[in-house]
């Protein structure tokens, strides 16, 4: 995982959300077609007593005249208790319909990358 999608979703997740409470980030497999990247990242997030599941995604126009338009989503997909990670990733693999498993990256890998892509 790298490139200026990955940090700039992650990016974006930190204006959502507090990214110490970011336990989990799973990236799967970008995908490029037609001048375009998309990227999905599965987040676990710990709020208190429960743990909730998020998608983030992006798409960033890599050729072309919209070079560099980056647009990104985050959706909160599941909750459940801490101890429900193994099943609330489970469903959340199966609503993004992707055949590839995704790669654990440590959360402050993940968040650094964000930090290091912004200009000083």
């Amino acid at each position: 995982m790298s490139g200026v999608g990955w940090s700039r979703l992650a990016q974006a997740v930190a204006e959502r959300m507090p990214a110490v409470e970011v336990d989990g980030v799973w990236v799967f497999s970008t995908l490029r077609h037609e001048g375009r990247e998309w990227g999905t990242a599965v987040l676990s997030r710990l709020d208190g007593d429960r743990r909730r599941i998020y998608t983030a995604r992006y798409v960033l126009a890599v050729k072309g005249k919209e070079r560099g338009k980056f647009e990104s989503w985050v959706e909160e997909v599941g909750s459940g208790p801490v101890e429900a990670l193994t099943q609330l990733l489970q469903d959340a693999q199966r609503r993004i319909d992707d055949d590839q498993p995704p790669i654990p990256v440590p959360p402050e890998d993940w968040f650094a990358a964000a930090a290091d892509a912004q200009p000083r």
